[in-house]
């Protein structure tokens, strides 16, 4: 695994809020972006360096601009 930060906490915290706002299981998010479920679970606990293919993989699910979820990044960031 390679060295993540605040940022990938975050980044994983925001996922799962637009997840769970949507009411949305972890399984079946990973699914709809065709990711493993297992690898999904440590983008949201933000232990894992998520790619950028898969950062839009993750938007297109939630029907989201890449940028959107940057913006709540950005808030929870701010918190």
């Amino acid at each position: 695994m390679t060295d993540v930060g605040p940022i990938h906490v975050a980044f994983g915290n925001a996922i799962r809020e637009l997840r769970k706002e949507r009411h949305i299981s972890q399984e079946a998010l990973a699914l709809e972006a065709k990711l493993n479920r297992s690898y999904f679970s440590g983008v949201e606990r933000g232990v894992r360096n998520i790619s950028l293919m898969n950062i839009e993989k993750l938007a297109d699910a939630l029907d989201l601009e890449v940028s959107d979820v940057f913006v709540r990044v950005q808030k929870i960031r701010e918190q």
